[in-house]
């Protein structure tokens, strides 16, 4: 099936909740296009708006929080482009109701998070091809404004170990494996070492705790890191 323009007043309506007026209308009608309908749809403009979304969160984080480590900013970002945060800046901007759906999603794939994100991200590649750099830039910053502002680093790095099985949970990879490998030191004073197993990755990190606990969270946290990384 051929791409299908949406309506002018449809087309008006998503610009104002963007701030952007489009130059071509048919990038955007793309940008809204699943392939459930049509071979013309949104999937080379999702690729672009990814590696897009990915430069802009970068330099804003780089900029807004210059105490922090690289690993520390890579898992801020991660948290902030990861397919719930995604979708739920879609349903914000009602996204969900422009969608154009082949038969056989128009139910339920409207709902769907996998969906409403990767459309997300072919809207900020639409805005890119259409206005440039400095114009899908402003259009990010607004959009995940609220989002980066809410950003509280301590909180956000207290659980590593819950952050790594949300991270693996969303990309289909097994749970980690926690082995207490040896303990260091007097009765009193023991210190722990651990490691963390990803097996399906070939990923394995080791931490070191006065606790059990703190020993996980470490040998998770560098795990998470080399996860985002890769």
């Amino acid at each position: 099936m051929r791409l299908v323009l949406i309506s002018k007043k449809e087309h008006r309506w998503l610009e104002e909740k963007l701030q952007y007026i489009f130059n071509d209308p048919q990038i955007l009608s793309r940008a809204l296009t699943h392939r459930s309908h049509s071979s013309e749809n949104y999937e080379r403009l999702e690729f672009l708006g990814d590696a897009v979304l990915d430069m802009v969160l970068s330099e804003t984080l780089y900029n807004q929080f210059s105490e922090l480590e690289e690993g520390r900013l890579s898992r801020i970002r991660a948290h902030l482009v990861n397919q719930k945060a995604l979708a739920l800046i879609a349903r914000d901007i009602e996204l969900d109701k422009h969608l154009i759906l082949g038969k056989g999603e128009r139910s339920t794939g409207k709902n769907r998070d996998s969906i409403l994100s990767d459309s997300l991200e072919a809207l900020i590649g639409s805005v890119y091809i259409d206005g440039g750099f400095e114009k899908v830039r402003a259009m990010i910053q607004k959009l995940f404004n609220e989002m980066i502002l809410d950003i509280n680093p301590d909180d956000l790095f207290k659980d590593s170990k819950s952050a790594l099985q949300e991270a693996l949970q969303e990309n289909n990879i097994e749970l980690p494996r926690y082995n207490l490998i040896k303990t260091h030191g007097e009765q009193h004073e023991q210190i722990f070492e651990v490691e963390c197993i990803i097996s399906s990755i070939n990923l394995m990190t080791n931490g070191i705790g006065k606790n059990l606990k703190t020993a996980e969270q470490q040998a998770a946290e560098k795990a998470l890191e080399i996860f985002i990384k890769e």
